[in-house]
């Protein structure tokens, strides 16, 4: 790896950072040629003089606050915890909402909530996971849970209930290491998520049986084709061995602090905060593209140290939160234009501070944050009302494809017990790249020839990704009977005309 160099000096006015240099120059050009997003006024015009709160903002809005740390939260009870962070709403049935929020207090973190009636007034509060660590960012599911992710070396991901009716439960398949946030895209029935370290990874997990999270393949992002990524299996997801998940597949691409993370009509949007970027991956292409690149901007960039991050699903415009900089939460347009929507100062706002959990309620007429470290040095969490836009007009986030189709591609388990899969038969996920035939083999080398141990077979009429559960043959059942070795190397093939794509498996017989 480079050595690391000051956040905002290195490479100035080049297409590559010295992170690219140690991913891959060629996958990064073209995911840096693009258009990346460029500054403008905005579409709410300048921001006026800070209020009494410190926060300023453009003509029309104002802002109230919710909650400030170690006090109870407006209208109850219940006293809000320090450092609050990554944060979602949810709707409620009977029109009202909930809003989560971490708290990101080593070894005695965790969740709360705030729930809210159809007018936006707060109706109560409560504390829905304790006796965490590090809770910083996280992500909603679409079937109405919290993930809370742990940022620590053995960081791992919570799924919250967010009146917390159910216990909080640990999800420790999505991997071990420095979480920061999570994404679920629901179609392809996938998680995303981003690493809080100076070499961090971006990473996808396939559940075995969605939407439980419970079990399933975690990956990490390799260069692909183009701009496009491939997706390899992290050999140890719960950093058993000693070597950090972001660490374990070499060709890994390597992200500058990989941060907040929202998913939005297909595209992963997230930030690296030590470069000042933000990305957007295309779901069903693994096309990944810059969106807005600080670095090339200059000194005049609007914004940096980006950190948190949603979309307003009513303009599909982006609100990105800044870690430090000039504490502003930044609008970038579906037209690619940068500006500031509101800015923190005063001193309720020192400088250890940082804009956290940046979210709307489910309407889009209302924005939620918060000061981390504001207030007396603990954190406060505001609300934001105002004239928040319509669409504008109708835009793609992501450039026209520079690449052909997505490439042909099989993943599955690193290992798999030779007792399962004698019962169960192997589980595997294609990458189909063409409507096609695609026939799936095990194979291994026993006795000096190569032998086939389970099979399957799927038409499909469009590409996409498909799962497919390959079975073993009566007579291979006996050779797989007959392995005694610990471990035997094999391999998963996928065929389909002249092409084919091939995927390593550790076949394990127990001790």
């Amino acid at each position: 790896m480079p050595h690391v160099v000051d956040r905002r000096g290195f490479l100035r006015g080049t297409a590559l950072t010295m992170g690219a240099l140690a991913m891959g120059p060629a996958f990064w050009r073209q995911a840096l040629a693009q258009s990346p997003a460029t500054p403008g006024v905005g579409p709410y015009g300048p921001l006026g003089a800070a209020d009494p709160l410190g926060i300023a903002l453009p003509q029309g809005f104002s802002s109230r606050l919710i909650a400030a740390a170690g006090t109870p939260v407006l209208g109850t009870t219940y006293v809000w915890p320090p450092f609050p962070d990554g944060a979602a709403t949810f709707a409620q049935p009977d029109g009202g909402y909930v809003l989560t929020v971490n708290s990101e207090i080593p070894a005695v973190g965790g969740v709360s909530s705030v729930s809210f009636d159809r007018d936006g007034r707060v109706t109560g509060a409560r504390r829905i996971l304790a006796n965490t660590s590090t809770n910083c960012g996280g992500g909603s599911t679409p079937w109405g849970t919290w993930l809370s992710c742990e940022e620590i070396d053995t960081g791992r991901v919570w799924e919250c209930d967010p009146l917390g009716a159910q216990r909080a439960v640990v999800r420790p398949a999505l991997g071990v290491f420095t979480h920061e946030a999570a994404v679920v895209d629901p179609v392809g029935k996938r998680l995303y998520m981003t690493e809080d370290e100076g070499d961090s990874g971006f990473y996808r997990f396939t559940p075995d049986r969605y939407p439980d999270l419970s079990a399933g393949i975690l990956e990490i992002a390799t260069p692909g084709r183009g701009e496009t990524i491939r997706w390899v299996p992290v050999p140890d997801p719960l950093f058993q061995r000693g070597t950090p998940t972001r660490r374990q597949v070499p060709e890994s691409l390597k992200f500058q602090r990989g941060e907040g993370m929202w998913f939005d009509t297909g595209v992963v949007y997230f930030t690296s905060t030590r470069d000042d970027r933000v990305w957007a991956y295309e779901c069903a292409t693994e096309r990944l593209a810059l969106l807005y690149d600080g670095v090339a901007i200059g000194p005049q960039a609007p914004l940096k140290d980006p950190d948190a991050i949603c979309v307003h699903a009513p303009s599909g415009d982006l609100f990105v939160g800044e870690d430090a900089d000039d504490l502003q939460v930044v609008l970038v347009t579906a037209q690619r234009e940068v500006a500031p929507f509101l800015q923190l100062s005063g001193p309720l706002h020192g400088a250890e501070t940082e804009i956290a959990g940046v979210t709307f309620d489910p309407s889009g007429r209302r924005l939620y944050f918060s000061s981390q470290r504001g207030g007396v040095a603990t954190g406060m969490t505001f609300e934001v009302t105002g004239p928040f836009r319509a669409p504008a007009s109708p835009s793609s986030a992501l450039p026209p494809s520079m690449t052909g189709p997505v490439p042909l591609a099989v993943r599955a388990k690193p290992a798999a017990r030779i007792t399962t899969v004698r019962r169960d038969g192997l589980l595997v996920s294609v990458d189909a790249d063409r409507p096609g035939t695609y026939a799936v083999r095990l194979v291994a080398r026993i006795g000096g020839r190569t032998v086939t141990l389970a099979t399957a077979r799927r038409t499909v009429t469009a590409a996409g990704t498909f799962r497919v559960r390959a079975r073993v043959p009566e007579q291979a059942r006996a050779t797989l009977a007959r392995l005694r070795a610990r471990r035997t190397e094999a391999q998963i093939v996928v065929t389909t005309g002249r092409r084919r794509a091939t995927r390593p498996i550790e076949l394990t017989r127990a001790a």
